[in-house]
């Protein structure tokens, strides 16, 4: 049987929740305090409609990250250099930590929104299994590199959302500086492991 095609209104619908969480959790201090009723009346739907097609907050904020996240995940699958395959691992890897970095810097609100979410572990996130098994697998493209499992986790560690706030807004490095850290930080590693 043909998959459906959703309804043109169930389609904008969704757009306009998107937009409107999105919008909400960049304006917030504190996105755990934004509420379902919150992006509900921002994006004037009823919040039946957010339940229906997001199932709590937590299924909202990982559909919104997932829809932000896609242009890079398919530069990565699909793309040219640096992200893409074909790359040279010692250049895929560090452009791809740069890549998601530059996401978390760029969607601080939404990031911290999602691991804030209580959804337990970081760890468990599909997201998260994604870039996990794709730095891997480019590290373990490396000459000598027998394991990149652990490193992989080590590596992402350093692009995780609480302390890209913390060492952006709290301890006021710029973004290029961080940047410029972490690409040194991923030389470095990549160099002793090898």
């Amino acid at each position: 049987m043909p998959e459906r095609k959703p309804r043109a209104d169930a389609v904008r619908n969704r757009e306009a929740v998107l937009a409107a969480a999105d919008r909400l959790f960049a304006r917030s201090d504190h996105p755990e305090h934004v509420s379902m009723a919150d992006i509900a009346a921002e994006a004037g739907v009823g919040k039946g409609t957010l339940f229906r097609g997001f199932g709590d907050r937590t299924g909202l904020i990982h559909a919104l990250f997932e829809a932000r996240l896609e242009p890079i995940r398919r530069a990565v699958t699909d793309g040219p250099r640096p992200l893409g395959p074909g790359t040279p691992p010692g250049e895929r890897a560090p452009a791809l930590l740069d890549a998601l970095l530059c996401f978390k810097l760029d969607h601080q609100h939404l990031s911290l929104a999602l691991e804030e979410a209580g959804t337990g572990s970081p760890y468990s996130a599909g997201h998260y299994g994604w870039w996990h098994a794709t730095l891997r697998d480019v590290l373990t493209e490396l000459p000598g590199f027998d394991d990149g499992d652990f490193t992989a986790h080590a590596l992402l560690a350093a692009v995780r959302a609480d302390l890209v706030e913390y060492l952006t807004d709290r301890r006021g490095t710029p973004r290029e500086r961080l940047r410029a850290e972490l690409a040194a930080f991923t030389a470095r590693v990549l160099d002793v492991a090898r």
